[in-house]
């Protein structure tokens, strides 16, 4: 059973196709980078598997650990279901900066809990434990008690990674998660996001704008261009001159320092064939 199955996705706005015939599955423990210069479909496929938007119509469907979350155009009626199951870190944090970071976090509990008490702000000792201990396993339980506004940029992204285990997520999705931070926090959140798929064996799939991040810390590269799969396949085969025949002028947007460490060897590479698009990309 696959943590995500996504079959026949196409997604237009208006006249703009964002993604055309999209196939992808996720095997559940993995950690799968998508990347592709702007305009590519990344966020929008993050968003699809997340159920935030739907596609375009049959023959689209999406599974999420084997259970439909949405078929040809609409949301089954386990999507809410589902959707607890997922946890979604976006670039811009989504904290509520006059909240304590404790309280953001705990926000996490608000589907597992009766509506009432997530509406007064009630939780348990237990819930609050378990929110002090994802502080702690991304390694700062100390702003606890600041006000989300007073954190760092990877401090809050960290925040959000903590809240998304309380939400006891089996699928993390990251959307461009370190597209706002200095190369150094978003070390730091990259390494966050791969110890929890090692030792938790949570998936995670992670949009990333930097092929450098998803060469050290991604095994498995999901490659878009005008919204279709152009390559799937080993990070480690991510050379400029591969990206360069991807993407043309457009790879410039990609960086990939020559001498980053790769995760594993990998064979020659192979790009998919690439239709052309029927519309301008999204």
């Amino acid at each position: 059973m696959a943590a995500v199955s996504v079959q026949g996705l196409s997604k237009t706005f208006g006249k703009k196709q964002a993604l055309c015939d999209i196939s992808l599955d996720v095997a559940p423990g993995e950690m799968v980078a998508l990347i592709g210069a702007s305009g590519s479909g990344k966020s929008t496929l993050i968003r699809h598997i997340a159920g935030l938007e739907r596609g375009t119509g049959a023959p689209c469907c999406i599974d999420v650990f084997g259970k439909r979350l949405q078929e040809a155009g609409k949301l089954t009626r386990e999507a809410r279901e589902i959707r607890r199951e997922v946890g979604v870190i976006f670039q811009q944090f989504n904290l509520v900066n006059r909240l304590p970071v404790l309280t953001n976090v705990l926000i996490g509990h608000l589907g597992r809990i009766p509506a009432w008490r997530g509406t007064l702000g009630f939780f348990s000792r237990e819930e609050k434990q378990a929110a002090m201990a994802s502080l702690a396993r991304v390694s700062i339980d100390e702003t606890a008690r600041q006000r989300s506004s007073t954190l760092s940029g990877g401090q809050q992204q960290r925040a959000a990674i903590a809240r998304a285990l309380v939400q006891g997520a089996r699928l993390l999705l990251a959307d461009e998660p370190i597209a706002s931070l200095d190369p150094a926090s978003a070390k730091r959140v990259m390494e966050t996001l791969a110890e929890i798929n090692r030792q938790d064996g949570i998936t995670v799939v992670v949009s990333l704008h930097q092929v450098e991040y998803a060469r050290r810390y991604c095994p498995r590269t999901v490659a878009l261009r005008d919204g279709v799969i152009a390559y799937d396949g080993p990070s480690t085969a991510l050379t400029p001159a591969f990206l360069r025949e991807l993407y043309g002028e457009a790879s410039e947007e990609l960086i990939l320092p020559e001498d980053e460490p790769a995760v594993a060897p990998a064979p020659p590479p192979r790009s998919r064939s690439v239709p052309e698009p029927a519309f301008a990309t999204a």
